[in-house]
């Protein structure tokens, strides 16, 4: 199988910038550190559910940030998890 990847160390970044401009209206995305939040975040009312995980070949965890899902997620980079 082919893998679409420009450069390696920039294979989260662009994931990130990927989603973020396929769904400007759900999610928003902070770099260094890396993470993905609501697009209506904060929502008045609501504790934060927030996840993270490693990146890689398996989805990354911003695809699960939304509306009925998580209000957050930081993903780590390349099949690692995030760093404290």
């Amino acid at each position: 199988m082919k893998k679409l990847i420009n450069k390696v160390d920039d294979v989260v970044p662009e994931g990130l910038a990927g989603m973020e401009a396929a769904h400007p209206d759900l999610i928003k995305v902070h770099y260094n550190p890396n993470f993905v939040y609501r697009a209506d975040a904060p929502v008045k009312g609501k504790v934060a559910v927030v996840s993270g995980g490693g990146s890689g070949h398996e989805p990354m965890h911003i695809g699960l940030v939304g509306v009925g899902m998580l209000d957050a997620a930081c993903p780590g980079a390349a099949f690692t998890s995030p760093s404290p």
